[in-house]
């Protein structure tokens, strides 16, 4: 059973997704703007919500921080960029896929 996590590296605007310490997969990231920056730490998933509906795109995977998740969008331009409310923003098609791929309490790290 793979033993999922996440990493995102904010300088470099990148999700990573590794099994133990192997990179499977990373993806182009929309972060936190400089008044709103997206919280550095330790955190976990605790819930999935497919079609959040508004600016979260396809799906919502809520973490740990209360009111901040790794969420889809409703404008791809805005990926790579510093724009968000402190969540970390994904193409839709890659949160579809990263939500279909690791459970509820996945481990997610981020770092500067």
């Amino acid at each position: 059973m793979p033993a999922y996590r996440i990493i995102i590296d904010l300088s470099q605007r990148m999700l990573y997704l590794l099994d133990n310490d192997t990179v499977i997969r990373g993806f182009p990231v929309g972060i936190g703007k400089m008044l709103t920056v997206s919280p550095v730490g330790e955190y976990t998933i605790i819930n999935k919500q497919r079609n959040p509906g508004g600016p979260f795109g396809a799906f919502w995977m809520g973490l740990s921080k209360p009111h901040y998740g790794i969420h889809g969008t409703n404008d791809p331009s805005s990926i790579g960029k510093m724009v968000s409310r402190g969540c970390i923003r994904m193409y839709n098609e890659d949160v579809l896929w990263l939500a279909a791929t690791v459970p509820v309490g996945t481990r997610v790290t981020i770092r500067e």
